[in-house]
Protein backbone atom coordinates (compact mmCIF):
# COMPACT_ATOMS: atom_id res chain seq x y z
CA UNK A 1 0.00 0.00 0.00
CA UNK A 2 1.17 3.43 -0.88
CA UNK A 3 -0.42 6.07 1.22
CA UNK A 4 -1.65 8.82 -0.70
CA UNK A 5 -2.72 6.23 -4.00
CA UNK A 6 -6.04 4.82 -3.97
CA UNK A 7 -7.65 0.97 -3.61
CA UNK A 8 -9.87 -0.20 -5.44
CA UNK A 9 -10.34 -3.98 -4.98
CA UNK A 10 -12.53 -5.91 -3.24
CA UNK A 11 -15.59 -7.82 -3.64
CA UNK A 12 -17.52 -7.85 0.00
CA UNK A 13 -20.61 -5.46 0.30
CA UNK A 14 -21.75 -3.05 2.63
CA UNK A 15 -23.97 -3.56 5.81
CA UNK A 16 -26.48 -1.43 4.04
CA UNK A 17 -29.41 -3.43 1.90
CA UNK A 18 -29.61 0.00 -0.35
CA UNK A 19 -27.21 1.64 -1.73
CA UNK A 20 -27.42 5.38 -0.27
CA UNK A 21 -24.56 6.62 -2.06
CA UNK A 22 -24.38 7.11 -6.04
CA UNK A 23 -23.75 3.60 -7.83
CA UNK A 24 -19.77 2.76 -8.07
CA UNK A 25 -17.54 2.80 -5.48
CA UNK A 26 -17.67 5.75 -3.19
CA UNK A 27 -14.67 7.73 -3.09
CA UNK A 28 -13.19 8.05 0.52
CA UNK A 29 -10.14 10.15 1.61
CA UNK A 30 -8.49 8.32 5.41
CA UNK A 31 -6.75 10.30 7.58
CA UNK A 32 -4.11 8.70 10.10
CA UNK A 33 -3.22 5.52 7.37
CA UNK A 34 -0.57 4.94 9.37
CA UNK A 35 -2.25 4.25 12.93
CA UNK A 36 -3.40 1.05 14.49
CA UNK A 37 -6.94 1.83 13.63
CA UNK A 38 -6.02 3.49 9.86
CA UNK A 39 -4.01 0.38 9.03
CA UNK A 40 -6.75 -1.91 10.03
CA UNK A 41 -9.17 0.36 7.53
CA UNK A 42 -6.73 0.19 4.97
CA UNK A 43 -6.67 -3.39 5.11
CA UNK A 44 -10.54 -4.02 4.84
CA UNK A 45 -10.91 -1.56 2.29
CA UNK A 46 -8.67 -3.33 -0.19
CA UNK A 47 -11.09 -6.11 0.36
CA UNK A 48 -14.50 -4.01 -0.81
CA UNK A 49 -15.49 -2.76 -4.22
CA UNK A 50 -18.17 -0.41 -2.93
CA UNK A 51 -14.86 1.74 -2.10
CA UNK A 52 -11.85 3.71 -3.75
CA UNK A 53 -9.83 4.13 -0.59
CA UNK A 54 -7.21 7.20 -1.01
CA UNK A 55 -4.85 6.99 2.29
CA UNK A 56 -3.07 8.91 4.17
CA UNK A 57 -0.83 8.95 7.11
CA UNK A 58 0.79 12.36 8.90
CA UNK A 59 3.89 12.55 6.52
CA UNK A 60 1.89 12.78 3.94
CA UNK A 61 -1.11 15.02 4.94
CA UNK A 62 -0.48 17.89 7.52
CA UNK A 63 -3.96 18.31 9.19
CA UNK A 64 -2.80 21.23 10.79
CA UNK A 65 -2.12 23.00 7.59
CA UNK A 66 -5.28 24.43 5.91
CA UNK A 67 -2.76 24.44 2.61
CA UNK A 68 -1.93 21.02 2.57
CA UNK A 69 -5.44 19.98 3.43
CA UNK A 70 -7.17 22.06 0.36
CA UNK A 71 -4.40 21.15 -2.11
CA UNK A 72 -5.04 17.40 -1.64
CA UNK A 73 -8.96 17.89 -1.60
CA UNK A 74 -9.08 19.42 -4.78
CA UNK A 75 -6.79 16.53 -6.45
CA UNK A 76 -8.73 13.88 -5.08
CA UNK A 77 -12.11 15.22 -4.74
CA UNK A 78 -13.52 12.84 -2.51
CA UNK A 79 -17.72 11.94 -1.78
CA UNK A 80 -16.58 11.33 2.32
CA UNK A 81 -13.75 12.07 4.60
CA UNK A 82 -13.02 9.33 7.03
CA UNK A 83 -10.76 11.45 9.17
CA UNK A 84 -8.97 8.76 11.89
CA UNK A 85 -6.01 10.88 11.93
CA UNK A 86 -5.71 12.18 15.63
CA UNK A 87 -3.11 13.35 18.65
CA UNK A 88 -4.13 10.11 20.73
CA UNK A 89 -1.56 10.20 23.08
CA UNK A 90 -3.78 11.35 26.36
CA UNK A 91 -1.22 11.97 29.41
CA UNK A 92 1.62 13.58 26.49
CA UNK A 93 -1.95 16.24 25.18
CA UNK A 94 -1.68 17.67 28.97
CA UNK A 95 1.85 18.63 28.39
CA UNK A 96 1.43 19.77 24.73
CA UNK A 97 -1.62 21.27 24.70
CA UNK A 98 -1.19 23.37 21.80
CA UNK A 99 -0.19 20.04 19.85
CA UNK A 100 -3.71 18.64 20.55
CA UNK A 101 -5.50 21.31 20.00
CA UNK A 102 -3.82 22.35 16.53
CA UNK A 103 -4.03 18.64 15.25
CA UNK A 104 -7.65 17.47 17.11
CA UNK A 105 -9.23 20.34 17.16
CA UNK A 106 -8.10 22.94 14.14
CA UNK A 107 -7.15 19.92 12.34
CA UNK A 108 -10.70 18.54 11.95
CA UNK A 109 -11.81 22.10 10.92
CA UNK A 110 -9.68 22.17 8.25
CA UNK A 111 -11.10 18.99 7.34
CA UNK A 112 -14.48 20.23 7.20
CA UNK A 113 -14.03 23.16 5.65
CA UNK A 114 -12.17 21.57 2.58
CA UNK A 115 -14.85 18.96 2.52
CA UNK A 116 -17.63 21.95 2.25
CA UNK A 117 -16.03 23.28 -0.57
CA UNK A 118 -15.82 19.85 -2.90
CA UNK A 119 -19.37 18.76 -1.44
CA UNK A 120 -17.83 16.02 0.64
CA UNK A 121 -19.30 14.79 4.09
CA UNK A 122 -17.21 13.58 6.83
CA UNK A 123 -17.13 10.82 9.11
CA UNK A 124 -15.24 11.72 12.21
CA UNK A 125 -13.32 9.36 15.01
CA UNK A 126 -14.43 10.60 18.30
CA UNK A 127 -14.04 9.25 21.51
CA UNK A 128 -15.30 8.50 25.47
CA UNK A 129 -12.94 10.69 26.54
CA UNK A 130 -15.14 13.84 25.45
CA UNK A 131 -17.57 12.21 28.66
CA UNK A 132 -16.46 13.47 32.30
CA UNK A 133 -17.35 9.70 33.17
CA UNK A 134 -19.92 10.43 36.03
CA UNK A 135 -23.00 8.61 35.20
CA UNK A 136 -23.63 5.65 36.35
CA UNK A 137 -25.31 4.29 33.46
CA UNK A 138 -23.59 3.64 29.80
CA UNK A 139 -23.25 7.08 27.51
CA UNK A 140 -25.97 7.98 25.21
CA UNK A 141 -24.98 9.33 22.33
CA UNK A 142 -26.89 12.61 22.98
CA UNK A 143 -25.54 13.07 26.61
CA UNK A 144 -24.05 16.38 27.11
CA UNK A 145 -19.81 16.11 26.91
CA UNK A 146 -17.76 17.38 29.64
CA UNK A 147 -14.15 16.51 29.09
CA UNK A 148 -11.75 16.68 31.93
CA UNK A 149 -8.43 16.22 29.61
CA UNK A 150 -6.86 17.77 26.65
CA UNK A 151 -7.51 15.40 25.11
CA UNK A 152 -11.15 14.87 25.69
CA UNK A 153 -11.53 18.45 24.83
CA UNK A 154 -9.68 18.52 21.86
CA UNK A 155 -11.44 16.12 20.46
CA UNK A 156 -15.01 17.68 21.65
CA UNK A 157 -13.72 21.01 19.54
CA UNK A 158 -13.49 18.51 16.44
CA UNK A 159 -16.38 17.15 16.91
CA UNK A 160 -18.46 20.91 17.00
CA UNK A 161 -16.58 21.65 13.72
CA UNK A 162 -18.87 19.36 11.95
CA UNK A 163 -22.61 19.81 10.31
CA UNK A 164 -25.57 18.03 10.38
CA UNK A 165 -24.54 15.72 7.61
CA UNK A 166 -21.49 14.55 9.15
CA UNK A 167 -20.75 11.72 11.50
CA UNK A 168 -19.33 11.69 14.81
CA UNK A 169 -18.28 7.86 15.69
CA UNK A 170 -17.00 7.66 19.40
CA UNK A 171 -15.30 4.53 20.43
CA UNK A 172 -13.04 3.45 23.95
CA UNK A 173 -10.49 1.36 24.89
CA UNK A 174 -8.93 0.88 21.21
CA UNK A 175 -6.73 -2.31 21.07
CA UNK A 176 -5.48 -4.40 17.98
CA UNK A 177 -2.70 -5.58 16.34
CA UNK A 178 -1.01 -2.54 14.63
CA UNK A 179 0.20 0.61 16.55
CA UNK A 180 0.47 1.17 20.37
CA UNK A 181 -2.30 -0.02 23.05
CA UNK A 182 -3.12 -1.24 26.08
CA UNK A 183 -3.22 -5.24 24.83
CA UNK A 184 0.43 -4.99 23.65
CA UNK A 185 1.21 -3.21 26.59
CA UNK A 186 -0.11 -5.99 28.59
CA UNK A 187 1.48 -9.01 26.86
CA UNK A 188 4.68 -6.97 27.02
CA UNK A 189 4.81 -6.26 30.51
CA UNK A 190 3.69 -9.97 31.58
CA UNK A 191 6.65 -11.34 29.69
CA UNK A 192 9.21 -9.20 32.36
CA UNK A 193 7.04 -8.90 35.43
CA UNK A 194 5.20 -11.83 37.74
CA UNK A 195 2.45 -9.48 38.77
CA UNK A 196 0.74 -6.90 37.53
CA UNK A 197 -1.33 -4.18 38.60
CA UNK A 198 -4.34 -2.52 36.82
CA UNK A 199 -7.09 -0.22 38.07
CA UNK A 200 -10.50 -1.88 38.57
CA UNK A 201 -12.28 1.51 39.46
CA UNK A 202 -12.68 2.36 35.44
CA UNK A 203 -15.02 0.36 33.40
CA UNK A 204 -15.14 0.78 29.26
CA UNK A 205 -15.72 -1.13 26.52
CA UNK A 206 -12.77 -2.62 25.10
CA UNK A 207 -12.87 -1.94 21.33
CA UNK A 208 -10.82 -3.82 18.41
CA UNK A 209 -9.95 -2.41 15.50
CA UNK A 210 -10.37 -5.41 13.41
CA UNK A 211 -13.81 -4.77 13.82
CA UNK A 212 -14.09 -1.23 14.08
CA UNK A 213 -12.72 -0.53 10.41
CA UNK A 214 -15.62 -2.25 8.63
CA UNK A 215 -18.19 -0.91 10.75
CA UNK A 216 -16.55 2.41 9.98
CA UNK A 217 -16.24 1.99 6.16
CA UNK A 218 -20.00 0.93 6.24
CA UNK A 219 -21.11 4.07 8.38
CA UNK A 220 -18.98 6.26 5.26
CA UNK A 221 -20.99 4.84 2.25
CA UNK A 222 -23.93 5.59 4.22
CA UNK A 223 -25.18 8.69 3.07
CA UNK A 224 -28.25 8.76 5.77
CA UNK A 225 -25.87 8.20 8.39
CA UNK A 226 -25.02 11.90 10.13
CA UNK A 227 -25.14 12.85 14.09
CA UNK A 228 -23.17 11.22 16.53
CA UNK A 229 -22.82 7.47 17.04
CA UNK A 230 -20.90 4.95 19.23
CA UNK A 231 -19.28 2.46 17.96
CA UNK A 232 -17.42 -0.21 20.42
CA UNK A 233 -17.07 -4.04 20.85
CA UNK A 234 -20.43 -5.54 23.19
CA UNK A 235 -19.03 -6.00 26.48
CA UNK A 236 -17.80 -4.24 29.46
CA UNK A 237 -14.81 -4.56 31.66
CA UNK A 238 -12.64 -2.89 33.97
CA UNK A 239 -8.61 -2.81 33.33
CA UNK A 240 -8.16 -4.63 35.71
CA UNK A 241 -10.93 -7.59 34.51
CA UNK A 242 -9.59 -6.82 30.65
CA UNK A 243 -5.63 -7.39 31.76
CA UNK A 244 -6.82 -10.51 33.04
CA UNK A 245 -8.87 -11.32 30.05
CA UNK A 246 -5.70 -10.91 28.22
CA UNK A 247 -3.61 -13.11 30.13
CA UNK A 248 -5.80 -16.08 30.26
CA UNK A 249 -6.76 -15.74 26.66
CA UNK A 250 -2.42 -15.83 25.74
CA UNK A 251 -2.52 -18.72 28.13
CA UNK A 252 -1.12 -17.28 31.36
CA UNK A 253 -2.47 -17.32 34.56
CA UNK A 254 -4.68 -14.33 35.15
CA UNK A 255 -4.64 -14.32 38.67
CA UNK A 256 -1.23 -12.97 38.08
CA UNK A 257 -3.18 -9.32 38.09
CA UNK A 258 -4.10 -7.39 41.15
CA UNK A 259 -6.47 -5.07 41.55
CA UNK A 260 -5.94 -1.62 42.74
CA UNK A 261 -7.66 2.07 42.32
CA UNK A 262 -6.76 4.89 40.13
CA UNK A 263 -5.53 7.12 43.41
CA UNK A 264 -2.95 4.23 44.07
CA UNK A 265 -1.24 4.40 41.02
CA UNK A 266 2.35 5.23 40.89
CA UNK A 267 3.38 7.70 39.44
CA UNK A 268 -0.62 9.19 39.16
CA UNK A 269 -1.31 9.27 35.53
CA UNK A 270 -1.25 13.36 34.08
CA UNK A 271 -4.67 12.94 32.51
CA UNK A 272 -7.84 12.16 33.88
CA UNK A 273 -9.67 9.15 32.97
CA UNK A 274 -13.35 8.63 33.12
CA UNK A 275 -14.32 6.31 35.50
CA UNK A 276 -17.24 4.91 33.11
CA UNK A 277 -16.34 4.98 29.80
CA UNK A 278 -19.16 2.49 28.39
CA UNK A 279 -20.70 4.00 25.64
CA UNK A 280 -24.35 2.55 24.28
CA UNK A 281 -24.59 1.29 20.82
CA UNK A 282 -27.98 0.96 20.25
CA UNK A 283 -28.12 4.31 17.66
CA UNK A 284 -26.62 2.09 14.85
CA UNK A 285 -29.20 -0.55 15.43
CA UNK A 286 -32.12 2.35 14.52
CA UNK A 287 -29.84 2.12 11.14
CA UNK A 288 -29.67 -1.57 10.74
CA UNK A 289 -26.50 -2.07 11.15
CA UNK A 290 -25.38 -5.20 13.27
CA UNK A 291 -23.70 -4.92 16.96
CA UNK A 292 -19.88 -5.85 16.81
CA UNK A 293 -19.19 -8.84 18.71
CA UNK A 294 -18.47 -9.62 22.68
CA UNK A 295 -14.58 -7.72 22.87
CA UNK A 296 -13.67 -11.26 24.14
CA UNK A 297 -14.23 -12.99 20.52
CA UNK A 298 -12.21 -9.83 19.36
CA UNK A 299 -9.20 -10.09 21.74
CA UNK A 300 -8.98 -14.23 20.67
CA UNK A 301 -8.36 -13.20 17.18
CA UNK A 302 -6.17 -9.95 17.80
CA UNK A 303 -3.99 -12.24 20.51
CA UNK A 304 -3.83 -15.01 17.92
CA UNK A 305 -2.45 -12.43 15.88
CA UNK A 306 0.36 -10.92 17.96
CA UNK A 307 1.54 -14.41 19.24
CA UNK A 308 1.57 -16.79 16.07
Amino acid sequence: MVFGKPVVVGTAQSGSKEPLMPQGPIKVLLTGAGGQLGTDLVKTATDRDDIELHAYGRAELDVTSQQDVDDIMQEISPQVILHAGAFTAVDVCETEPERAFAVNGLGTEHMKAAATSVGARVVYVSTDYVFDGAKSTPYLEHDPPNPQSVYGHSKLVGEQALGLQDAIVRTSWVCGAHGANMLKTILRLAESHETLRFVDDQIGRPSFTADLAPALLDISVRQDMGGVFHLTNDGIASWYTFCGDVLETAGLDRNRVLPCTTNELQPPRPAPRPANSVLDNTRLATFGLEPLRHYRDALADAVADLTT
